[in-house]
């Protein structure tokens, strides 16, 4: 349970949809290891074959909440008599360790942010490095942070009234929660450093021309829909080769041909399965769903 979204299962697809619609799904600090900790205890439990990502009311994030940049609690975590529970709780503590990581006053409290912002880039890798894919379903406005989240996933499809921006360059800052760094490898690296450099808003149109999103739908339900049905296909196929193919196209996003395909050859070795694909030639021969057996559970330490 937490204040920034719902997880629900369906089969072998789950469901994250963001739940804050009045305040425009921003992200207050503990929405970080919120979101980190549920899609890791997906994959660790390892019956999720597909994660949708979508979100609630006019737009699917406005980011970042910008009190926190400027150096105020965010009005959420603020201390109550009537509100002293775990979850408000959380989030002061959150609030706090993120107030302390944005000191940059000392060397030692520069060292400090460095390990502290990758714990929080950690936060979004956790959807690129997770075994299954990840659809994020995109309706107005996908802002600041919310980019850095949604760049993060597989595939993006989106609304009509959608828009992309790269918010954090208007605040004095860039962005650094991984956009700059995955945003060039689904955009051509121009339009990602226009929309670096500006701040431009990127319509619906122009996502789908530069290939930010596969899709673009009427509106919300349909878009949402559309991300649901693509995830059943996809949780349709075998997940042993679905992840083994995440596996090999991130380490060839990250990595050149050759090491691309070194990589490959001991990957292919590990997970090459006959009575796996045995069953998916049936099933696609039978025109239904394979009838495979969930990737083993990850050992929690």
């Amino acid at each position: 349970m937490n204040d920034f979204f719902t997880l629900r299962t369906e089969g072998h697809v789950a469901h994250l949809q963001l739940s804050r619609p009045e305040r425009m799904n921003t992200m207050s600090p503990a929405f970080f290891p919120a979101l980190r900790d549920a899609v890791r205890g997906l994959q660790d439990d390892a019956a999720t074959r597909v994660l949708v990502v979508s979100s609630t009311g006019k737009h699917f994030s406005a980011g970042m909440a910008l009190d926190v940049f400027a150096g105020n609690a965010s009005p959420d975590s603020a201390p109550s008599k009537e509100r002293r529970d775990p979850h408000a709780d959380a989030q002061r503590q959150a609030v706090g360790a993120l107030m302390q990581m944005l000191d940059t006053r000392s060397p030692r409290a520069r060292l400090s942010f460095q390990e502290s912002l990758r714990r929080l880039i950690d936060c979004f890798s956790a959807l690129d490095e997770a075994r299954f894919p990840v659809i994020c379903a995109v309706q107005g406005g996908c802002i600041g942070g919310a980019l850095d989240l949604a760049t993060a996933c597989d595939i993006r499809v989106c609304s009509a009234d959608a828009f992309f921006t790269v918010q954090e360059i208007h605040i004095g800052m860039m962005a650094d929660l991984g956009v700059l760094q995955r945003l060039a490898k689904i955009v051509p690296p121009g339009v990602a450093r226009q929309m670096a450099y500006t701040g431009e808003r990127v319509d619906a149109k122009r996502a789908l021309e530069t290939g930010l999103v596969n899709a673009v739908l009427a509106d919300a339900d349909a878009t949402l829909a559309h991300a649901m049905e693509l995830a059943r296909q996809i949780a349709a196929k075998s997940p042993l080769a679905v992840a083994g193919s995440k596996l090999a196209l991130n380490h060839a996003r990250d990595h050149g041909t050759a090491a691309s395909l070194q990589q490959m050859t001991l990957l292919q070795s590990a997970i090459f399965d006959t009575s796996e694909m045995a069953e998916a030639i049936a099933a696609w021969k039978e025109k239904r769903d394979g009838d495979f057996a969930p990737l083993t559970q990850i050992a929690r330490f």
